[in-house]
């Protein structure tokens, strides 16, 4: 994903750019500021410091932590594979109410988003991307010298600011309570009350709050 967004950014001509993203999208900002600073004027990340570090995925976390997971242990099985297939729509919509416990999602709404999970490939990026975060999948190859350089949890140097829903019910403010020993450029953490997980959805002010004053 990191690889991507530095591709996209290539193709576009942009030389440099303030970076924002939350979850998967999220990742990538945070890849790309950290590997490539030279590329980047700051940061908004959502949810903090969002590099996995695949060489403590076999550590257990605190069991409330792993409850909140469900979903990742279920699509470590082929059951998990074949739910999500059969029923794509009703798993992301409860997926949805428990990340965004605040959030009232209109059907108008949800139809929209849900017509991109009919991309033939959905399950197969999904299934793979939760089963490679935990080793049970293999990577790219050509991507292994981006995969080394992010074992070391590499700093991030470039203005950023951390944005944290409140109420988000998958990955808790208190999650992102300690990231600021990965920034070491300026920093500041903003817990936004009321919303949850989907802070571009819920709480898009902030966001866009936040980059102009990164700006």
């Amino acid at each position: 994903m990191g690889a991507d967004l530095l591709a996209l950014m290539d193709a576009l001509g942009i030389q440099r750019a303030c970076l924002a993203g939350y979850d998967w999208g999220g990742r990538a900002a945070c890849i790309v500021a950290s590997l490539w600073p030279e590329r980047t004027r700051s940061l908004v990340s959502i949810n903090g410091y969002n590099i996995q570090n695949l060489a403590r995925a076999p550590e257990p976390a605190p069991p409330e932590a792993e409850l909140r997971h469900w979903y990742i242990w279920y699509f470590q099985t082929e059951r998990g594979r074949a739910a999500l297939q059969r029923n794509r729509a009703g798993f992301c919509r409860l997926l949805w109410q428990l990340w965004s416990p605040n959030l009232a999602i209109a059907d108008g709404a949800f139809a929209r988003t849900a017509a991109s999970w009919d991309n033939p490939d959905f399950v197969d990026v999904v299934i793979h991307s939760y089963r490679h975060r935990h080793n049970a999948a293999p990577g790219d190859p050509s991507l292994q010298p981006i995969e080394d350089r992010l074992a070391a949890t590499p700093a991030i140097t470039v203005p950023s600011i951390v944005l944290h829903g409140e109420a988000d019910g998958v990955d808790p403010p208190a999650s992102s309570q300690r990231a600021a020993s990965h920034f070491t450029g300026p920093y500041q953490r903003r817990v936004i009350p009321v919303a949850g997980h989907f802070l571009p959805r819920e709480a898009p002010g902030e966001i866009v709050r936040a980059i102009l004053d990164l700006a």
